[in-house]
Parts: structure tokens; C-alpha cells; sequence
């Protein structure tokens, strides 16, 4: 065989080379061509379902979408107040320390954030634990409604019931009203009769009783004169009977109760019966009650956080509610709070005077013995406390109602909260609703002071 010179190998090799290199780049081109011609196709095919999407668009009213590919829009399915209240109301949120709440159904999964402060819920489900353990002054029911003034954002919520551990004792309507429905019979007289703190009223007889011989509009050497701010303050039955029997009568008395919300079906996240306030045919009936000494006026603990709210907010009741947002399963906001206004129960002028006669029941008043030393208190002193107490057995008298209801306004930044306390107290009365209030608030502006000197 005849050997291949360098010289022969290198030109068939040169040439070999070349005829790979023109096939390389054969292939090359034919795929270049292939992509393009794709490329020109998708082109054409986005084009179209782009003015596809953008016909229907226009059809829809969303022809402002800025989309910038053809896709199916998912717009989340809002949550009613009224649906909400379903999903939610097996929720215990009355004992528990959780803010938060997630809520599965067979459609959906829920996850439910509450306006709870879970700092001043803990406090409140330590003082609840310390009572059942009591075997003497543990009350029969206690309820605690904490709620931001402005807003109707409820912060805490808790309480229970040894006859019924089901119940939520914050939203039952059946305590009796008692004293604190003076609240509602002074704003009337301040926008009705005109009564300024400083007007001068009188009556005979025991302050915390109720006589008709006590409603004669009579003076004479053991009649007592008193302000209406000390009337107030110090809750006197006689001068508040008079005032509902003899100066405002049943329709006034029926006006503001309706004013102020009573007897209705309160539509919040949670419902809830105001309270009931009836009028009859005795005179006697209207002086028991203007001054809140009966048993027919009731009221829920969540109410009596409502009552305060128009006192705070310049004559608006404000509707309660525990529910921040509630988000589907991704993510998306399907309902969120709003704040509302419930009813205008008085001017924003009877208002201002109203909480000059609640501060006065914690400086001069029933409960300032509960409040004695608050002046020199580092977190008390910086806050404006007021509020108003009651106390009334039940009809079979074997549960004393002891109640609170009262508001605390920081004095820098304004900050301000409703509570609403009331104690169920058995044989042996033990801690009472003014003392809670006290350690309530201490406990909540603590915080909140520290935080503003943080800052």
C-alpha cells in the first residue's frame, strides 16, 4: 500500500474540514430559519389573544386593566358582617389569649385576626384563674369588656359563669341595669331641664333609699341640698327618682333610654341584646326607674361599654367590634373593620358636662375609696379617670350585681378606653368592679405610658 504523503493528507484533510464546516453551518441556518419562522407564529398567536382578552375587557368594564398577558382574574369573594358572624360564633374568644383565630370549612380556610390585646388579656385571664381557685368571695359571674373609645375596637373581652360555662357573660343582656342608668337619666335632665353641675337639688331621707314619701317635692328642716354633680357622684336614689318621676316624665325617660340604644338587637361581629328598658302606668315605676333601683331595666356588660362611649366620643355610641380582617386561604384580604357609628344619643355639650359628673364619682364619689392614692400614682396620675358604679340584687337576692362602668383618657396623647366591670358576688362579697377598674386601667396605660417615653 502505498503511503500517503503530509503533504496529500493535509489537502484531503483541508478539504474534509471544509464540506463538515459548509454542513455545520447548513444545519445552523435551517434551524435559525425554523426558530424564526416559530417565533413569528407566537408572535402572531399572542397578538390575537391579546385582542381577544382586551375585547372582552372592554366588555366587562375592566377595559383599565394593565394585564400583560391573557390570564382568568380572581377577585376575591368579600365576607358579609352576616356571614362572618356564622363563621365566628362558635369561637371562644372570651377564653383565650390569642389574637389570632384560623377557621377551616369545607369551602374555605379562614384565618381571623382579632383587635384582642393579648398583653392586657393575659392580665385579665390571671385574675380570672386566682378567682376559681377561691373558696370563699368567688363571684358567680364576673364579665370585663375593654374597648377603645373612638373606634369600638374591643381589647379585651372576658368572664365567665359557674351556672353556665358556655355562655359568653359579656354579651349576655340580663344583669340588672341598676345605678347606671343614671347615666342616661343625667344626660337627659343636662339637655332637657337644663341642669349645669352646679345646680342645686334636694331630698329627704337615706341616700341610697327610695320611699314615695322620699318624691314629695318638700323642704323643710331634714331636707338635705346638693349639687347635681354630688348627686351624681355619689349615686343618691331620692334626687334621681324625683328627677325621672317628677321633672322628665315617661316620655322623656323612654326618649333618651331609646337615645341611647336600648331595646335592640345590636348587629355587631358578634350580636348582642342592648338592653331592656320598659315604662308602666305607676308614677312609682318612673322614679325607680330614673335612678336605675328595679329590676326591670337590663343591660349587657358590652352595652354599658356603649353607654360610656357617648359620653367620651361627644354624644356617639359606638359599635363594638373584634374583628381587625379576615384573609382566605391565599392571603387576600376578604373583610376588613370599619369603624361606625352606632347612634347620636346627646350634643357633644351634654357630653362634656357627663364627664365632668363621672370624674367626680371617682374623685369624691363611690368610688373613691377604690381610686384613693390614684393623684400620686405614676401611670394613674397621668390619666383622667371617670366612671359610674351600681349595686342591686337579683329578685331571689342571692347574687349582689356589683357594676363599673367608666372610661380612662391619657393625658398627653389623648389615648382613651371604655370599660364595662360587672361582678356577680355570692354569700361573701370579694374584690369589687371599682377595684378591677383601678388595676384595669394601671395595667393598660403602663404599657401604653412606656411605650410614649420610648418614643
Amino acid at each position: 500500500m502505498k503511503e500517503i504523503s503530509w503533504r496529500d493528507f493535509q489537502s484531503k484533510y483541508i478539504v474534509k474540514k471544509k464540506k463538515k464546516d459548509l454542513f455545520l453551518k447548513t444545519i445552523k441556518v435551517i434551524i435559525a430559519f425554523g426558530a424564526l419562522m416559530l417565533l413569528i407564529a407566537g408572535i402572531g398567536l399572542f397578538k390575537s389573544q391579546v385582542a381577544e382578552n382586551n375585547d372582552t375587557f372592554h366588555k366587562t368594564g375592566l377595559e383599565n386593566s394593565t394585564c400583560s398577558e391573557p390570564q382568568t382574574l380572581k377577585i376575591p369573594t368579600q365576607l358579609l358582617k352576616t356571614q362572618l358572624t356564622q363563621l365566628i360564633n362558635n369561637t371562644k374568644f372570651i377564653h383565650t389569649d390569642k389574637n389570632i383565630f384560623f377557621i377551616d370549612t369545607p369551602d374555605e380556610n379562614y384565618k381571623i385576626t382579632t383587635s384582642i390585646d393579648i398583653y392586657l388579656q393575659e392580665y385579665l385571664l390571671s385574675l380570672l384563674d386566682r378567682l376559681k381557685g377561691l373558696t370563699r368571695g368567688k363571684p358567680q359571674r364576673i364579665a370585663f369588656v375593654v374597648m377603645e373609645a373612638d373606634t369600638g375596637k374591643i381589647i379585651a373581652m372576658t368572664g365567665f359563669d359557674l351556672q353556665n360555662p358556655d355562655a359568653n357573660p359579656c354579651i349576655e343582656s340580663d344583669y340588672p341595669a341598676a345605678s347606671v342608668f343614671k347615666i342616661v337619666t343625667a344626660a337627659a335632665a343636662v339637655e332637657t331641664l337644663g341642669y349645669t353641675p352646679q345646680t342645686q337639688l334636694y331630698f329627704n331621707g337615706n341616700k341610697y333609699t327610695l320611699y314615695k314619701r322620699q318624691l314629695r317635692d318638700v323642704k323643710n328642716k331634714y331636707t338635705y341640698k346638693i349639687s347635681f354633680s354630688r348627686a351624681f357622684a355619689e349615686s343618691v336614689n331620692p334626687v334621681f327618682g324625683k328627677i325621672g318621676k317628677n321633672y322628665l316624665g315617661k316620655e322623656k325617660l323612654e326618649f333618651y333610654a331609646d337615645a341611647f340604644g336600648f331595646n335592640r338587637v345590636v348587629q355587631s361581629e358578634l350580636p348582642f341584646v342592648s338592653g331592656s328598658f320598659e315604662t308602666n302606668d305607676s308614677d312609682y315605676h318612673l322614679a325607680e326607674l330614673g335612678c336605675g333601683f328595679n329590676n326591670d331595666t337590663m343591660i349587657s356588660p358590652i352595652f354599658g361599654a356603649m353607654l360610656i362611649s357617648a359620653v367620651v366620643n361627644s354624644g356617639k355610641v359606638t359599635l363594638p367590634s373584634i374583628v381587625e380582617h379576615v384573609t382566605n386561604f391565599d392571603g387576600e384580604i376578604i373583610y376588613k373593620h370599619k369603624k361606625a357609628i352606632y347612634k347620636t344619643a346627646i350634643s357633644p355639650q351634654t357630653a362634656a358636662t357627663m364627664m365632668q359628673l363621672m370624674e367626680r364619682t371617682i374623685s369624691k364619689g363611690t368610688a373613691r375609696k377604690s381610686f384613693r392614692g390614684a393623684s400620686r400614682d405614676k401611670v394613674l396620675s397621668k390619666i383622667v379617670i371617670g366612671g359610674k358604679t351600681g349595686s342591686l340584687y337579683n329578685k331571689k337576692h342571692t347574687i349582689k350585681y356589683d357594676w363599673f362602668t367608666g372610661f380612662g383618657k391619657e393625658k398627653k396623647t389623648n389615648k382613651k378606653i371604655v370599660l364595662s366591670i360587672v361582678v356577680g358576688h355570692r354569700k361573701y362579697i370579694g374584690t369589687r368592679a371599682t377595684t378591677y377598674a383601678k388595676m384595669i386601667l394601671k395595667q393598660y396605660f403602663k404599657k401604653k405610658i412606656a411605650t410614649t417615653a420610648q418614643l
